[in-house]
């Protein structure tokens, strides 16, 4: 049962409003004051809260920010019939996630509180799929790669030293890196991300190290960079193969001496900052090939790691896919959907150059094209690239060959079956069956159109 807290001095609204949510089978609590209504919002933990924007002890307003600053994950609702409409834009600003004018309509009151829940219990979805309630960061999968990625992190993070993780472009390493911060002493300092294949060449120095207004053409204010933004908490250096000599250069004064100045400044900065850096090259061939420094390179391999490839941790597949698929349907809107179990096999089964980010955008494409609850194997080879056969070639590799024959019969049937628009006559004719016996082979091989 849900819990709706009321935080309003006024008794006739207090005992209006549980009325009529008391109807609607809510379980009500009722606050006179702010002080009140604070104790009740830590004892009560409610789903919802409506407050009054004026209170004899205090601004609803106030109120509001430390309700939404602290432990307690509810929606609140502000009331008031004396708002303003720089009140109401404050409130919305601080999380409230509506703003009622008295009088009150019955209507209003009841809609406004269950879209609320509704939003509220959207949110506990995707905090459920998610570690501390953030979907982009949490480590999928239980291979043996990726069981010995968690234990290296683990090992890793309570230290100081330098990380440099190497892999094909997709395979997770920003994921690496911040799992590294999250599970140091900087935790809760900054972890700052920088990505130097994106950056061009002549502002690249401007982003890691700031400069001084005026120190160049544009320059109109002075900049912090990425190193002092990321002063005693962690700077991810993505890509650091894409860097020039002469950044290199800087970098490197930067790990030994820990201090730098800003582009066009005099005033040397000292910082004290974790590095870990990630690159998709081969840093030791750029080495001997003059494109990479290599005393930079030592500084940064300190404790190297190896991100596998999705091909490496095929048995991860299917649980990143069914992952993703939950989470975009969620947080989009969309009806719940699922992969079947030859769709995932397929998926198991094909190779994603692109790692997991290829996979994701093809699971984020079946969301949005796909009508049905279920994502069958047809979808999947109607736009993307895994194609059928590769279901069939996984299975038979791992199945004896009686199974094998039976479903290379059943995907040939489905298959005549889904081009003629499962016309029976049709399809039979063209199988040189009569249509009872294609019946009975569609109910023997367990066919369902989808």
């Amino acid at each position: 049962m849900a819990k709706i807290l009321i935080i309003d001095d006024e008794e006739n609204i207090r005992k209006t409003l549980r009325e009529i949510l008391q109807d609607e089978s809510y379980e009500v609590v009722l606050a006179e004051s702010a002080a009140k209504g604070l104790v009740q919002v830590r004892e009560e933990r409610p789903d919802v809260v409506l407050l009054d924007i004026r209170l004899p002890d205090g601004d609803g307003v106030e109120l509001l920010e430390r309700i939404k600053k602290g432990e307690t994950d509810c929606e609140v609702v502000m009331i008031s019939g004396h708002a303003t409409i720089d009140a109401a834009i404050r409130s919305i600003k601080l999380g409230a996630y509506h703003f009622l004018q008295k009088p009150l309509t019955l209507i209003d009151v009841k809609q406004t509180v269950r879209h609320a829940l509704q939003v509220k219990a959207q949110r506990d979805k995707i905090r459920a799929l998610s570690h501390d309630g953030d979907e982009r960061y949490k480590m999928i999968g239980h291979s043996r790669m990726m069981n010995d990625i968690r234990t290296h992190i683990a090992k890793v993070a309570p230290t100081e030293g330098r990380v440099l993780i190497t892999g094909e472009s997709g395979t997770g390493k920003e994921l690496i890196a911040y799992w590294i911060h999250r599970q140091s002493s900087r935790s809760q300092n900054p972890f700052i991300r920088i990505n130097c294949a994106a950056i061009p060449v002549h502002l690249i120095e401007s982003e890691l190290f700031g400069h001084e207004k005026g120190s160049f053409t544009g320059a109109l204010n002075q900049k912090i960079g990425k190193f002092e933004a990321a002063h005693e908490g962690t700077l991810f250096l993505d890509e650091v193969g894409d860097m020039d000599m002469n950044t290199q250069t800087k970098v490197l004064r930067v790990l030994q001496e820990g201090e730098f100045e800003r582009v066009g400044g005099l005033k040397t900065i000292k910082i004290n900052v974790r590095v870990i850096a990630a690159t998709h090259r081969n840093l030791e061939e750029m080495i001997q090939e003059g494109r990479f420094r290599e005393d930079l390179f030592y500084r940064l391999n300190v404790i190297p790691i190896r991100a596998p490839n999705l091909t490496e941790r095929r048995e991860d597949i299917s649980v990143l896919a069914r992952h993703f698929l939950s989470l975009y349907c969620l947080e989009n809107n969309l009806p719940e959907k699922h992969f079947s179990d030859e769709a995932l096999s397929a998926l198991s089964g094909h190779v994603f150059r692109g790692n997991i980010r290829e996979l994701r955008n093809m699971v984020e494409r079946c969301a949005i094209l796909v009508d049905k609850t279920e994502i069958g194997l047809s979808d999947l080879s109607s736009f993307s690239a895994v194609r059928q056969d590769s279901h069939v070639s996984l299975f038979i590799q791992s199945r004896p060959l009686y199974e094998a024959k039976l479903e290379l019969e059943k995907q040939y049937v489905r298959t005549q079956l889904e081009q003629n628009g499962w016309d029976i006559p049709k399809t039979a004719g063209l199988l040189d069956l009569h249509r009872t016996n294609l019946h009975r082979k569609i109910r023997l091989l367990g066919i369902e159109k989808q």
